[in-house]
């Protein structure tokens, strides 16, 4: 827990508006429900700003994702992200509406609520009806949408359903595009290690800086982004045990890492 308050308040300080506990980098869905407790609470009790920390509460049990988020209201996270319940597939609009029904009357403490469209993971797609949808049933409880997909013309369109309903999407290329208000920011795994350059990019308008943030980005093509994120975090603050991700991740190859470790150095000196 002592690593991971370090870590986060250095990314509070140098660049990120804002952290989601329990992302996908964070492997949240290969930890269980007691340990994802004891997570939540533990950075209740660390002293970091609530009002700037998310947190990852979707799972595939209705019960587990409804006591996840009923916890993150009772400490006061802003809000909590959900990814769709990710075993059967072809599930029904309905089916997805009953689910996030049963979350939000678990929720003593209301919170907002932010869907997290990963497909190529999940297997289930938020599409614009469905969040039409859920706004209409459920107002202003969902607040958001972090899109994992890819999909820039899916991301406008969600976008365009609500001004209030803010669109996050994974690449922090589109930061130029939240610069306008198109997008409210990105939510990127990626930004643990370039945060600073995107928040230049996106607070003062520094185009270099936002094709720094995007190079370093793209230092990971190829190779698994949580293994290769966290071997880069282990290098940057010269701490190795950063870069061992849980089973049934694996480390990525000396030979990956040494490769990325200069790429990096390279790309960060050059910005400075």
């Amino acid at each position: 827990m002592e690593q991971f308050t370090r870590l986060a308040r250095y990314l509070l300080d140098n660049g990120c508006d804002g952290l989601n506990v329990l992302g996908t980098t964070g492997e949240a869905t290969s930890f269980s429900l007691r340990q994802r407790s004891a997570l939540m609470e533990a950075v209740a009790e660390s002293g970091l700003p609530l009002d700037r920390l998310m947190v990852g509460t979707g799972a595939a049990s209705v019960d587990e994702a409804a006591e996840l988020t009923r916890l993150a209201g009772e400490i006061g996270f802003s809000g909590a992200l959900m990814l769709p319940p990710f075993y059967y597939k072809d599930v029904t609009h309905g089916g997805l509406v009953r689910y996030f029904a049963s979350v939000l009357a678990a929720a003593r403490q209301p919170i907002p609520i932010y869907l997290y469209n990963f497909p190529a993971l999940s297997g289930v797609r938020y599409d614009v009806e469905l969040i039409r949808r859920l706004l209409a049933e459920f107002g202003d409880r969902f607040a958001g949408l972090k899109d994992s997909s890819g999909d820039m013309d899916y991301a406008r369109s969600v976008a365009e359903i609500a001004p209030q309903f803010d669109v996050f999407p994974s690449n922090e290329a589109t930061l130029a595009e939240a610069r306008g208000g198109i997008f409210a920011g990105c939510i990127s795994a990626t930004a643990n290690v370039n945060a600073a350059f995107c928040a230049r990019s996106l607070h003062q308008t520094d185009d270099a800086a936002l094709k720094t943030a995007v190079s370093i980005r793209q230092l990971f093509t190829g190779m698994n982004l949580v293994a290769g994120v966290k071997a880069l975090l282990s290098h940057i603050h010269n701490e190795p045990q950063l870069a061992r991700p849980l089973a049934p991740l694996v480390e990525i190859d000396k030979q990956d890492k040494e490769r990325l470790f200069a790429a990096y150095d390279e790309c960060a000196s050059a910005a400075g």
